[in-house]
């Protein structure tokens, strides 16, 4: 059965396991000097297949599809179908390519939405701006500053904060900025928190939170963009997610959602799924 977050307005970390007593505080942050105990090697991908990795770091499974820069022009973002509505889910998502003649080779929920499967933040498809920018003040992930935006453009992969992106508009007061920007920009898609920033940790992370729980995210490296998703059964907070980011050579790096989210890589069929707002996409042309 398909299940919906319950809202973006909630208390921060608010799907959590019974019990659970979550409190976000300023910590120290931890770059380049932490110590990390991989238990695996993490490896190039594969110079011309897409696949996914299994990795365990510091206790915890993940799942891990990296898009090298050569393949960052099949990624795409999917919300609205043929007949203007959010298409909320992985089959139907698959099922609007297969019209077209493309399979999907790649799928996963691309950030944190409003009831309905509306984006709360900015939601940018094949040059055109269909959701604004969100620099407003609230309570959950989402608003828990910085948040930032994910950009896809000829030049490649980037994850910036949201008041990093306003800057470069002169704070959305120069439209012809603006206007410049959204030609070169393919995809870009809003979420928060940050999760990395130049290296660092968000400030509000604690190593030692309670807040254990499934989680997915993007960050990028020199070699393009890596997807991570907690495996079954592996529950990890901000902090000890973030870590497995710098584990990955990331500088930079995103939330996208919580226990709802989900990733496909190379699906043979049809995948059910919950429901969510937006979603990131590959594919290829159907045999």
């Amino acid at each position: 059965m398909k299940k919906e977050a319950m809202s973006v307005l909630a208390m921060s970390e608010v799907r959590c396991r019974p019990g659970l007593l979550m409190v976000l505080a300023v910590g120290l942050s931890f770059g380049a000097s932490t110590k990390l105990d991989a238990e695996s090697s993490v490896g190039d991908p594969p110079p011309s297949m897409l696949n996914e990795e299994k990795i365990r770091f510091e206790g915890v499974p993940y799942r891990v599809c990296r898009i090298p820069k050569k393949m960052l022009y099949q990624l795409k973002l999917a919300w609205l179908g043929s007949d203007g509505k959010p298409m909320r889910s992985f089959d139907r998502v698959q099922a609007h390519y297969e019209a077209k003649g493309e399979k999907v080779t790649f799928i996963t929920n691309a950030g944190i939405f409003e009831p309905g499967g509306i984006p709360t933040g900015m939601h940018h498809q094949q040059f055109r701006s269909l959701r604004p920018l969100n620099l407003r003040p609230g309570k959950g992930n989402f608003f828990l500053k910085p948040n930032g935006v994910l950009t896809v453009s000829k030049s490649g992969a980037r994850i910036q904060s949201s008041h990093a992106l306003a800057r470069l508009w002169s704070h959305g007061r120069n439209s012809q900025e603006q206007a410049v920007w959204s030609q070169k920009t393919r995809l870009a898609v809003q979420s928060g928190p940050l999760l990395l920033e130049g290296g660092r940790i968000h400030p509000a992370f604690r190593r030692a939170s309670t807040s254990a729980l499934h989680r997915n995210g993007v960050g990028v490296n020199d070699q393009g963009l890596i997807f991570v998703i907690t495996d079954k059964e592996g529950w990890v907070n901000l902090h000890g997610f973030s870590r497995f980011f710098l584990h990955l050579g990331c500088k930079d790096a995103l939330f996208l959602d919580g226990d709802i989210s989900q990733m496909a890589v190379r699906p043979s069929g049809k995948v059910e799924s919950n429901l969510f707002g937006a979603m990131l996409v590959m594919t290829q042309p159907a045999e």
